[in-house]
């Protein structure tokens, strides 16, 4: 839907690093792209394919919003899945979609505008299905796991009604990946794209609702008894040692193993001798008052193997 990828647009604007991408699709399979040097063109292709040229081209990929519903109100529940789950050589998945998930509940007007008023605190995380496709691709290889805005800025119009129900502003300070770099960002815009897009490629990073509240200072990672540390999305041979989980807010954290609930605490800090392999993630769940306990962080994996 566009004509170059626009690369010039690239560099720090008022101190921030903006990179330039790309979500290559239409109807079905939305792939979202990085670091690439030139655009590629998905159009007629099989989803394979497109995740083969953006590979041959030195870029990167994650599924987008892969079992998405619709909105039933004016949309006719559209949704735009991912339908082949037979493909390879892609990074990850988007798991955590704030469009999507907002969107999906809405059934008409009056529903509309009280999940808007709420929708902070009624947003839905990550689907089961997300979740379980997600954790069963990670049992034979490393798949990273993303969130994102999905911002469109669209205008809602209803008769001589209109508004923007999901402003940038606020859709982009929703759900964030927390990015954990290995030092400091460096002043050198080409070093900080290619800081980044390592810590992306690796799955060094957490997702966060922010909304809720302030993701910043949370930790999971693991130290073996012979000493050795394995963090978000790295991969180990399996000694025995001991996971520690820091949550920014006393919250019920919860850790996963191969898909399935190991332990939960109500805690900020915990600790978890681990005695098995296995594929290991942390979900943390803040309570929010009248509303319970709500979907906040979700880590990418650590891999004993």
């Amino acid at each position: 839907m566009t004509d170059s990828i626009h690369l010039s647009d690239e560099g720090f604007h008022e101190g921030l690093p903006v990179m330039m991408g790309l979500e290559i699709g239409r109807r079905y399979h939305h792939y979202l792209t990085f670091d690439l040097d030139t655009l590629v063109q998905g159009e007629g292709l099989p989803p394979q394919a497109v995740i083969d040229r953006v590979n041959r081209r030195g870029g990167f990929g994650f599924l987008a919003h892969p079992f998405e519903k619709g909105m039933s109100f004016k949309e006719h529940s559209i949704a735009y899945t991912w339908n082949d789950t037979s493909v390879s050589g892609f990074t990850g998945i988007c798991i955590w979609n704030f469009a999507s998930r907002f969107k999906e509940r809405i059934k008409g007007p009056l529903h509309g505008l009280f999940f808007l008023l709420l929708k902070a605190r009624m947003l839905k995380g990550p689907s089961s299905e997300t979740l379980s496709f997600w954790d069963e691709l990670c049992q034979s290889r490393r798949v990273v796991a993303i969130g994102g805005s999905d911002t469109h800025g669209a205008v809602f119009r209803l008769g001589r009604f209109q508004f923007t129900p999901l402003p940038y502003a606020y859709s982009l300070n929703s759900i964030n990946v927390h990015v954990l770099l290995k030092s400091p960002l460096p002043a050198t815009f080409a070093e900080a794209k290619s800081q980044i897009y390592d810590a992306l490629r690796e799955g060094r990073l957490f997702i966060a609702h922010d909304r809720l509240a302030p993701a910043r200072g949370f930790d999971f990672h693991f130290e073996s008894d012979e000493g050795n540390v394995v963090r978000q999305g790295q991969e180990g041979m399996f000694h025995e040692g001991t996971f520690f989980i820091r949550s920014p807010k006393r919250a019920e954290i919860r850790l996963i193993k191969d898909g399935a609930l190991l332990k939960r605490w109500l805690a900020g800090r915990v600790s978890f001798r681990a005695a098995q392999k296995g594929v290991y993630r942390v979900e943390v769940y803040i309570r929010v008052p009248f509303f319970g306990l709500r979907p906040w962080i979700f880590s990418n994996p650590i891999y004993l193997r």
